[in-house]
């Protein structure tokens, strides 16, 4: 954050955000009411500006979580606009909700003078009602946006389409995301990367470890025949949906209510079907790692 020469930015709150023109649509949703942020407690790490937005992005549904006061890096007044942005790039399932924890903590060890946001994988996220999980647009950009390729190309559209090209970022990875983190700096040099953070790895050999050899021939060749059993749960209440989660989750020591209710996503068809198809190609198409681009930005690396 030093390298960045970012000054403290004003507690003003920023303009309501929207995506500009490209393959980025416009169409957002604050789902925490009427431009506000979330409600949290008072005196905690969680009493920071959190913003959820649902946008287009190479024509696909994505969700957005926000933490700061900036929503709109691109209309932000240059005085109050910060030059660094802390970015995560989730797993699979790429649900920005799972992180919403993680984000305010985050925001809130940075003293909050740095924009920290999330962003979904395409498809990924249910949309809220009255959006699509496509949108109306010529069929080429939607072409593969769902599997592994087009989410590492989905995510470098909505940094140009989102973020000034001269802001300084600190990439955060999970799981897969660390792999799409690292192609993102591969195919796209002229990133202001500062650094590049992966958590848990996975960047090599999937199909390999035991949990693969057991998942790649279900997701490759079988995971059609989880769609009708999660077609079926859809129509449960929300309440017995809720109830399962919870059943689910129940080994976890302290599953937060956010993962709860971002799991509740995952009764989605197309989302579950958009999962599982880049889960099959991750199985595929992470073979070996890339030493040569870790290599390259060595110094930007940490895991």
């Amino acid at each position: 954050a030093e390298e960045a020469g970012t000054r403290p930015p004003s507690a003003r709150p920023g303009r309501r955000c929207s995506a500009a023109g490209g393959a980025c649509s416009p169409m957002t949703t604050d789902m925490l009411g009427a431009g506000a942020a979330e409600s949290t407690r008072p005196g905690s790490e969680e009493q920071v500006p959190l913003y959820e937005e649902f946008i287009y992005c190479c024509g696909a549904a994505t969700q957005v979580l926000k933490c700061g006061p900036w929503k709109d890096l691109l209309e932000t007044e240059s005085k109050t606009l910060p030059r660094l942005l802390f970015l995560i790039i989730p797993g699979n399932p790429g649900l920005a909700g799972y992180y919403r924890t993680f984000v305010r903590a985050l925001y809130h060890g940075l003293n909050r003078r740095y924009p920290v946001w999330v962003v979904s994988h395409a498809g990924h996220c249910k949309p809220p009602n009255g959006m699509g999980m496509t949108e109306d647009t010529d069929i080429k950009e939607l072409e593969d946006v769902f599997g592994l390729h087009g989410q590492i190309e989905h995510k470098l559209d909505f940094l140009r389409k989102n973020v000034p090209k001269d802001m300084k970022l600190v990439l955060i990875g999970h799981s897969i995301g660390c792999y799409i983190t690292l192609e993102m700096m591969k195919r796209a040099s002229e990133l202001q990367v500062l650094r590049s953070v992966l958590l848990f790895p996975t960047i090599e050999r999937m199909a390999q470890s035991p949990q693969g050899k057991l998942l790649t021939p279900v997701l490759c060749k079988l995971r059609y025949i989880l769609y009708m059993p999660v077609y079926l749960l859809s129509f449960l209440p929300e309440r017995v949906k809720t109830s399962m989660v919870r059943f689910v989750l129940r080994g976890l020591k302290c599953p937060d209510e956010a993962s709860i209710v971002t799991s509740l996503n995952l009764f989605s068809v197309d989302c579950v079907a958009n999962v599982l198809y880049m889960a099959s190609q991750e199985m595929m198409k992470v073979v070996e790692r890339d030493s040569t681009t870790i290599k390259q930005n060595l110094k930007k690396v940490t895991i």
